[in-house]
């Protein structure tokens, strides 16, 4: 790696700890904090936009979020993607998910932030996709949580 990029590897690494410790505390200001204006979050064959937070967090399951150090790469002075496994651990049952973020990294006026955030999930048969779009939990973007 290029030493000049060090500082940045460790502001985009700091930006995703922040997200998962965000998720894991459902503290959803601190997840929005971490996306660009215009990023969005892929899952459960959705697209959700930072409208679409909200109410995706009350809808998701509440526990801990451990992720790897992610494997990033720069495709630009102020872009990047990268990949980033997890596993997530259910409070209520301690059941698991387990699968890997799909990143890609924008530079803005206030440091690094994500553009993009797609998630798979690794299956026990398997398989790995994105969720079940029926999932019926799952808000529909663009629509206000009624809690």
């Amino acid at each position: 790696m290029d030493n000049s990029r060090i500082a940045d590897v460790i502001e985009i690494e700091q930006l995703l700890a922040r997200y998962a410790a965000g998720m894991t505390m459902d503290d959803v200001d601190a997840v929005l904090a971490v996306f660009a204006a215009d990023g969005w979050y892929s899952a459960f064959g959705e697209k959700y936009g930072p409208g679409d937070f909200p109410s995706l967090m009350v809808a998701a399951p509440k526990g801990v979020f451990t992720v790897s150090t992610p494997a990033i790469e720069f495709d630009g002075e102020d872009t990047g993607t990268g990949v980033q496994p997890l596993c997530f651990v259910a409070q209520a049952d301690h059941s698991m998910r387990i699968g890997y973020y799909t990143d890609t990294y924008r530079r803005t006026a206030d440091g690094w932030r994500l553009q993009t955030r797609a998630m798979t999930f690794l299956r026990r048969d398997g398989s790995r996709n994105s969720g079940r779009p029926h999932d019926p939990r799952r808000p529909v973007p663009g629509q206000k949580s009624a809690g």
